[in-house]
């Protein structure tokens, strides 16, 4: 089932997602159906509030992004970077901040430099309810990050400096009002 995605100024996006408890919703399902949206919108990572549920649960696939690379330029981060990652928990940053201009499927057209930390462990379940801690580094360690801070609350917007923020106050004035074109079906707030 591919969900619209919940356009920026929906409230949704912006609360602290709720755990998931064991049993309470058929997480496989949810994942997959996740996993349909996401590419039907050309997306390599999708968090459940993107959806309308504020739950803490994000899938990520990376792996499109090394195809078409020549071998020595493909990011090893991304080899069979295709997770599910329920209720989880960043438990460290570390490393050098690095820049790198992200994007958004709720903020369509609006892309920004954001710095993030190299490195990133984290623990989470898998659709299975199996306990991992993993440790990621490179691109995967800034999609986990990008992806975890949607069931924080917050979007990439957020670490743009003010001045881009109010370059761009008319364009997300115009997501949250619906005036904006999209390659997949959206939800705009009321």
């Amino acid at each position: 089932m591919i969900y619209p995605i919940i356009a920026y100024g929906d409230p949704v996006l912006r609360k602290r997602a709720q755990d998931i408890e064991q049993g309470s919703l058929d997480v496989k399902k949810l994942s997959e159906d996740m996993f349909e949206t996401m590419y039907n919108a050309s997306g390599i990572g999708l968090a459940a509030p993107q959806i309308g549920k504020s739950i803490r649960l994000f899938v990520v696939d990376g792996t499109a992004l090394n195809e078409g690379e020549p071998e020595d330029e493909k990011d090893p981060s991304l080899e069979g970077f295709k997770k599910v990652f329920v209720n989880p928990q960043i438990l460290e940053k570390d490393g050098e901040e690095w820049g790198f201009e992200e994007g958004c499927l709720s903020i369509p057209h609006i892309r920004g430099e954001v710095f993030r930390p190299e490195v990133v462990k984290i623990q989470y379940y898998d659709t299975d309810w199996n306990r991992h801690v993993e440790e990621y580094d490179g691109m995967a360690a800034r999609i986990i990050q990008h992806e975890y801070d949607h069931i924080e609350g917050k979007l990439f917007t957020d670490y743009l400096t003010p001045l881009k923020r109010q370059l761009l106050k008319k364009k997300l004035a115009d997501i949250t009002k619906g005036n904006v074109k999209a390659d997949y079906k959206m939800k705009f707030p009321k």
